[in-house]
This record gives C-alpha cells, structure tokens and sequence, in this order.
C-alpha cells in the first residue's frame, strides 16, 4: 500500500507545481473580472457531474471484488456495463446541460450586479459554458480507465498517463492564452485535453488489463443492480461534495459581482490540491477495504484504519499549520497584482475546518465505503453539503464572503465527527483512542512548530516567495524532526525508532 500511496504523492506533487504556475498566470491573463466569471463557470456545470451516479467508483469496487474472486470475466461484465450506462448519463447530462445554461445565461448574465459586462465577455461566458458542459457530460465515460487502474491496484501507471497529462495541461494552457486570453480558448483547451487523455489511458489499459476489456456491454440487470446499489450511494457523495466545494461560486455570483467569486475563489483554490494528497490515500484505502471484506478480513482494514490516521492527521497539521500562520501572505505572494486581502482571511476559515474534515475524507470514508457501508457516508456527505448550500445562502446577505466561508467550514466539522465515530464503530476500535493515537502526538508536534513558526514571523516580517519557502523549509524541518523523535517513535504501526538509530549523531551519542 505505501508504494501505490507514495505513487498517489508524487503525482499530487506534479499537480502542486502545475497548479502553482497555472493559477496565477491565468488569473493574470484573463483579469479579475474574466476569472470570477470562469469560477462560475464551473461551478455552474458542476451538478452535471452528479449523473454520473458514482459510477467510476463503484466500478472500482465491483472489479476488485470480482479479480481478488479470480473471475475476470465478471469484472469485465462490470465494466462494460459501467461503460453502456455512463454512455446513457452523458445523453441525459446533454439534455440537462441545456437547462443549466438557459438558466446561467437567463439568472446570472442578466443581472443586476453583471450589468456592467461588455457584449464580448458575455458572448465568450455563453460559448465557454457551452463548451464545459459538453465536457462534463462526455466526463463520465472519460473517467472509467482510470477505474481500471485502481481496481488493478495499478497506480504508478495511472499515475504516469495523469502526469503527462498535467504538462500537457500546463505547455497548452499557456500558449493557448498567451495567444489568446479568453473564456472560450481556456474551455477548450480542457477538452481537447480530456479527451487525448481518455485515448492514452484506454490504449495503456487495453496492454496492461488485457482480461478487462473496456468496451460497451449491453445492461443486464445483475451488473447494473451490483452497480447501482452501490453507487447510489457514492452519487450521494458526490451531490453532497459538489453542495459543499463546488457550487459556493453560483451562490456568490448570485449576490455580488464576478469579482467577489474571484476573490472567494483563490482564497478556497488552495484546497484543492490539499485534498488530492489525502484522497491519495483513499484512493488506496478502498480497493484493499472491499479485497478484505471480500475475504471476511478486517483486520488489514483495522490496522490500515489507526495508521493512515495518523500519518493523515499528521499531513494535514504540517500543511494547515503553514497556511493559518503564512498563508495570506503566501496568497500575496503567489497572486501578486490584483490579490485581495479577504482572501487570506477567508482561506483561514476554511482551513479551520479542513483539520477536522480532511482525515475523515481520506482515511475513514473510503475505509467504510470499501466495506461496502456506503450508506451512512453517503447520507452523511449528502446533509454536508445541503448544510453548506442553506448556511451559505442564509449568511452570504448579512455577512458577505464570510457567511460563505462559515457556511462551508461548520458543516465540514459536523461531518467529520459523525463520519469518525461511525468508522470506529464500525472496525471495533473506541472512539477516544483512535483520537489519541491518531491526533494526540501529532498534536503536540504542530503546536510546537507553529507556536515557533508564529513567535518568528513576529520578529521577522515574512513576504516574498524566497522569504516564504525558507520559513516553510524550517517550519517543515522543526515538525519533521518532531515526528520522527517523537509522534511516531515507538508506534506500533510505524516505528521511527530503527529509522533515527541509523542516523550518525543518533549513534555517537550511544
């Protein structure tokens, strides 16, 4: 598992650096006013992903199931059943699509606080949409090689196809828009991307899974009934996190200007990556879940559960803890021109809840959703994100911005401890010591660092990108050290001891 783990962070470092440059220099290009409205865009186009009633997913787990089973030709029977009915959806999707740009062009474009829209932008917002919508229908059936891959266990090849893809992504995207900053140019340079990588992963999976083949099937009720009642749940999942991620811009675009989703969204885009780190885990976690439940095992699961925990608590403290004390300025600094101050405060808000949220995300759902206990995940992510919907949209009038943020960082806690005492339960393990082991040492590493990273910024004033990397380098060195002596000397499930007996000045001093 931690090779396949490693494989996920190495790609997610990829996707950082990609990220990095590409965000600030689309911002660049396009301007505030362009870019707040891109935001919308894509949230607008976000619930179409819905329909794809979380096929790739449960595609994952049928597969799996059906190969540690040794029967190929079911897992097959699974895919190209998963293949015809994400065919299906993208029809419905398109149709859907129409009334989603009907009503972006007829609720947003119009409006008041839009007005000042010059003829070309709103022509090039029309066409961009149009252009996103297509993708997002074509996107159900553009995801499901890459089902195949985590279904195989087959990450480092998935992850070289992603990778090519994301500098791909990023040699494109700069040359289309240096040549042309525009809406439409941005949405169509996803695309043409989508789908040349749809291409490379079917032609790799077809060499490397030649025994599950990824190809139309016609539905027969057995596959799309082992599909569907698993998947409906992880559709569930995906409405809630659409609710709770992806549709705060429509809600902002509906009572300001462009301009104010921009500003919301570069403080919340730092998340993004964030989260891809810990569903790296997940990622993992789940295939082994369903391969042991499969087996009548959970003790891997358990063992799996208290570890990765821990390293997941522990991932997100290094990283949170950097971005309460140095993150606005770090916004500054990566967005220069154009950065608006409330960002910062509103990525702190936001990051408040993260602690909490992200570990849960990672580790404990994907652990019960392999065990095939997608029902209470589902609902719980479900009522997250229509908590986040009706707080956002009740505190967006009073306090702005950060109604917003407070609409999505309170759900985010709720679920988190829901979700939490559910995975325990479920793997027999007491609530109070998996927050023990898995927060209780890490803990004390992050209030350590950060009480040492804060006290410094006082006497230093910390702005530029070089000042920034050197304080993240020291601040990650003084926690990483920490780790190593400390929360994860002696652990049971990852020692650090033998590690730092090697470690020269370890063995002089003995």
């Amino acid at each position: 598992m931690l090779r396949s783990v490693f494989s996920n962070w190495t790609l997610n470092a990829i996707q950082i650096a990609v990220f990095m440059v590409l965000t600030p220099f689309t911002f660049g290009a396009l301007g505030t006013e362009a870019f707040g409205i891109w935001e919308v865009i894509v949230s607008t186009a976000a619930p179409l992903q819905l329909l794809a009633l979380g096929l790739p997913m449960a595609t994952v787990r049928a597969v799996s199931s059906s190969l540690d089973g040794d029967d190929p030709d079911a897992a097959g029977r699974a895919a190209g059943t998963a293949f015809s009915m994400t065919l299906i959806l993208g029809l419905a999707a398109a149709a859907i699509g129409a009334v989603l740009y009907g009503g972006f062009s007829a609720l947003l474009l119009t409006r008041e606080g839009w007005s000042g829209l010059s003829a070309d932008t709103i022509r090039d917002a029309r066409m961009a949409i149009l252009v996103i919508l297509a993708n997002a229908s074509a996107g159900f059936a553009l995801a499901l090689p890459y089902a195949l891959f985590d279904a195989h266990h087959d990450f480092v090849a998935r992850n070289v196809i992603k990778a090519l893809g994301l500098f791909a992504k990023l040699g494109v995207t700069v040359v289309a828009l240096t040549w042309r900053a525009d809406l439409v140019v941005l949405a169509g340079v996803q695309v043409a991307l989508a789908v040349a990588e749809f291409c490379v992963a079917m032609v790799v999976s077809r060499r490397r899974h030649p025994k599950v083949g990824l190809r139309p099937r016609t539905i027969r009720w057995k596959e799309a009934h082992g599909l569907l009642s698993f998947s409906v749940f992880a559709f569930l999942m995906n409405m809630g996190a659409m609710l709770a991620f992806r549709i705060d811009a429509v809600v902002i675009g509906l009572n300001a200007q462009p301009e104010a989703a921009a500003v919301y969204g570069i403080g919340n885009k730092i998340f993004d990556p964030f989260i891809n780190i810990l569903l790296a885990i997940g990622m993992v976690l789940m295939p082994l879940a369903a391969a042991a439940k499969s087996k009548g095992d959970l003790a891997p699961v358990k063992d799996a559960f208290l570890k990765w925990s821990k390293i997941a608590a522990t991932i997100v403290l290094l990283i949170g803890g950097y971005l309460m004390v140095l993150g606005p300025a770090f916004l500054s600094a990566w967005i220069g021109e154009g950065y608006d101050e409330e960002s910062g405060r509103l990525m702190q808000i936001l990051m408040l809840s993260f602690f909490c949220f992200l570990p849960i995300r990672g580790v404990a759902l994907p652990a019960l959703m392999g065990m095939g206990q997608a029902r209470l995940p589902g609902f719980g992510l479900l009522a997250m994100g229509l908590g986040n919907l009706l707080l956002s949209l009740a505190l967006v009038g009073p306090y702005g911005l950060t109604g917003v943020a407070l609409g999505t960082a309170i759900p985010n806690v709720l679920f988190a401890a829901v979700i939490g005492r559910i995975a325990c339960r479920s793997l027999g393990v007491p609530t109070l010591r998996w927050m023990g082991y898995a927060f209780g040492k890490p803990a004390v590493a992050f209030g350590v660092a950060v009480g040492a990273l804060y006290g410094a910024t006082r006497l230093v004033d910390v702005r530029s990108f070089p000042e920034l990397i050197l304080a993240g380098l020291a601040y990650t060195g003084l926690f990483g050290a920490l780790s190593l002596a400390y929360a994860f000397a002696r652990d049971p499930y990852l020692d650090t001891g033998p590690l730092l007996r090697r470690l020269p000045l370890v063995s002089k001093r003995k």
